[in-house]
This record gives C-alpha cells, sequence and structure tokens, in this order.
C-alpha cells in the first residue's frame, strides 16, 4: 500500500521558517520533522519572496516541469539500480545494496530486494573503524540535545550496525569531552500555595499504565524569558510518556492549562482522567469547567507529596535539563516556538528507557499494531 503524501498547513511552514531563522540548523529541521531539504528551501524563499506558501503563488511553469523530470528521473534511477534486481540470488542482491548505500537507505532496497536487514549486515560487515564509531557517537550525541549518555547512544549506534559496548562509548566521550547534561544535579522549587480540594489521588502511583489517554499528568515549571519569569506547562500520557498537550506563558494559572489542552489532538473525551499536584493553578472556575464538559476524571496527589506525581516531575526535571538550561529566551513566542520544537523532539526522536529505548510515537504505534 503507498504511503500517504504528507500535507502541511500554512502555520507550520512559517513555524519551520521562524525555526530556520532563530538560529536552528537547516540539517537539524530536515531531520528532526522529517522534512526534504528542498521542501525547506521552498518554504524559506516563499517567506522571503512573496510571503505565501502556496504553490500557484510561487511556482512558475518551468518549475512544475522540473519538478516533474526531477520526479521521472528519481523513478527510473531506481528502477535501473534496484528493482531490475529483484530476482537475482541472494549473493548478488547484498552486493547490490552494498553499492548503492550511498544513494539509498539500506532499510528501503532490503524491502525492495525482500532481505532481513540483519542479514545484509552479517554478510556485508566489515572491520569496524574506531574512527567511524568516535565520528557517530559525536554525531548522536549533538543531533540529540547533549542528553544521551552511554545507555542510550549504544542503542542508536546498534540502529546504525555498530556493536558497542557502553564502557567503549564512555571512553569515546570522555576523549571527545562529550559531557551529558544530566551531570549537572537540578533543584526543584516548593510550590508555594496549595489546593485544599477534596480530591482522592485516584492514580495511587500506578504509573505504568497499558491504555492510551486513561491517565494524564500535569506539573508546570518556570523559565526566564529576557529576565522576566514565565511558565510551561505540559500534559503527559502515562501509556506512552508522550507529551499530548502543552503551553507557554507569562502567568502561572488555570489559563496556561486550558491553553495546554487546547493542543491536544483528538477527542478530549478521549481522556479518562487527569492528574496533578495540589497546585492553586490547578483549582479554577474554567478548570473545572473543562474537565466536567469533557467528562475527564479528576485526581490529585497528597498534600506534600510530590511522588504521587513522580512522572510530570521527573518529566520537568528532563525539559528543564534539556531544553530550558540550553536556551536564552527573547520573547514570548520565542519559547512557544522553541517548547514546540522540543515537544516535537521528544515525541518523535527522543528514545526512552522506561519504553524498551522507543520513542514514545514508535511505542504508541508498535502498541496500535499489536491491537490489530
Amino acid at each position: 500500500m503507498p504511503n500517504q503524501r504528507r500535507t502541511f498547513t500554512a502555520e507550520f511552514k512559517k513555524q519551520m521558517v521562524e525555526l530556520y531563522e532563530n538560529g536552528k540548523s537547516r540539517a537539524a529541521i530536515v531531520e528532526e520533522y522529517d522534512l526534504t531539504a528542498s521542501a525547506l528551501d521552498r518554504w524559506i524563499k516563499q517567506a522571503q519572496t512573496t510571503g505565501s506558501f502556496k504553490e500557484k503563488d510561487n511556482r512558475s511553469s518551468e518549475d512544475n516541469e522540473l519538478i516533474a523530470l526531477r520526479k521521472e528521473n528519481q523513478r527510473l534511477k531506481m528502477e535501473v539500480d534496484i528493482f531490475k534486481a529483484s530476482r537475482a540470488d541472494h549473493g548478488t542482491k547484498v552486493a547490490i545494496i552494498q553499492n548503492n548505500r550511498d544513494k539509498y537507505s539500506v532499510s528501503a532496497m532490503c524491502d525492495v530486494l525482500q532481505i532481513a536487514r540483519s542479514s545484509f549486515y552479517y554478510e556485508a560487515k566489515e572491520p569496524i573503524n574506531e574512527d567511524d564509531i568516535t565520528e557517530a557517537v559525536m554525531e548522536i550525541f549533538h543531533k540529540n540535545r547533549k542528553a544521551y549518555g552511554t545507555r542510550k547512544i549504544k542503542v542508536k549506534l546498534h540502529e546504525r550496525g555498530f556493536v558497542v559496548s557502553r564502557r567503549r562509548i564512555g571512553r569515546i566521550m570522555k576523549e571527545q569531552g562529550l559531557v551529558s547534561t544530566y551531570t549537572v544535579a537540578q533543584y526543584k522549587p516548593h510550590k508555594a500555595t496549595c489546593n485544599e480540594e477534596a480530591v482522592a489521588n485516584a492514580l495511587n502511583r500506578e504509573f505504568d499504565q497499558t491504555e492510551a489517554k486513561r491517565f494524564v499528568v500535569s506539573d508546570l515549571t518556570y523559565v526566564k524569558v529576557r529576565n522576566r519569569w514565565h511558565y510551561i506547562c505540559v500534559l503527559i500520557d502515562l501509556f506512552n510518556r508522550e507529551i499530548i498537550g502543552h503551553s507557554a506563558g507569562p502567568h502561572k494559572d488555570a489559563a496556561l492549562v486550558s491553553r495546554a489542552f487546547a493542543t491536544v489532538q483528538g477527542d478530549l473525551s478521549q481522556i479518562q482522567w487527569f492528574h496533578t499536584d495540589r497546585g492553586s493553578e490547578f483549582k479554577n472556575h474554567t478548570m473545572n469547567e473543562l474537565l466536567g464538559t469533557f467528562k475527564i476524571g479528576r485526581s490529585l496527589s497528597r498534600k506534600g507529596c510530590p511522588y504521587d506525581n513522580a512522572v510530570a516531575e521527573a518529566t520537568y526535571k528532563i525539559i528543564k535539563t534539556e531544553f530550558v538550561n540550553q536556551m536564552n529566551f527573547q520573547s514570548l513566542r520565542h519559547l512557544e516556538l522553541e517548547l514546540y520544537d522540543y515537544v516535537n523532539w521528544f515525541n518523535k526522536h527522543r528514545i526512552h528507557g522506561t519504553l524498551g529505548y522507543m520513542t514514545p510515537v514508535q511505542y504508541r504505534q508498535a502498541a496500535l499494531k499489536k491491537a490489530v
């Protein structure tokens, strides 16, 4: 079944251009958002020239003809290089994949030629060069916001066909001066106010959930924007640790939480329970009305017991370490844009040890396949 062509809204394209203009590298945007370099370049050019992202406002007849020719050329190359070898013997297929690794991905060629990737890597493997491993370790470390330690780097290396011990990875990191952001301990200040509402702790520290959106947990954290405190709110699905909603603003209040709910994809009534600590920002008529409208149950941690909301606390430590402490925000719009970018990376690219070193999105997709 052919892949469905992705479509992008004008707002999404604008956000990508703003990320680029704010200093995020072109290569990082292309990789983390699964874009083509030509598409991103086109959006940047459109924003700088016409200001419109509509193709009809930017493309000439020559552009359309060139795009068609490029597609046809790529299709013909693939037929010549790959498809005609689909009936070849096993050894020939392995050789063809090896000879075309610089042009096509190994996984794609293995799929076309019906060869298991593990079989190809086993038969085509060569002695691993120390320089290649060092280069791969450095690339993985920097592409993932300097957040990965030896465990996660080992997993990502394995995906590339490298079998390397954590001790060896640690030695390479030490030699190259690669220090994870997690080497510095973080401190989370205590909340000054408390919600005295008589609501039970329905979650009861059952953090490992087997059903999507059964329990969504949340909390708030602080961040400086040009010497003024602002706040971030995220909504976390305990099923796969995915950040399903997020918001940022200058005030630590229920409106901030409501805006996070507004970014959740899908029907809010799919959320069964909403669990938080007893911060006063979670007690408000607007919040009660929102939860009541979508029939979302309420759960509160016990007073003075942060362990009752441990996943949210841990996620905010991650956010502070990997995101907030690495940035210098110049405006609320800058914070919102970078938060959007970080959440995308967190959900689609950051592997989690508690999820068997899958990303939250991979874990959710794997669960859906098992249910079918």
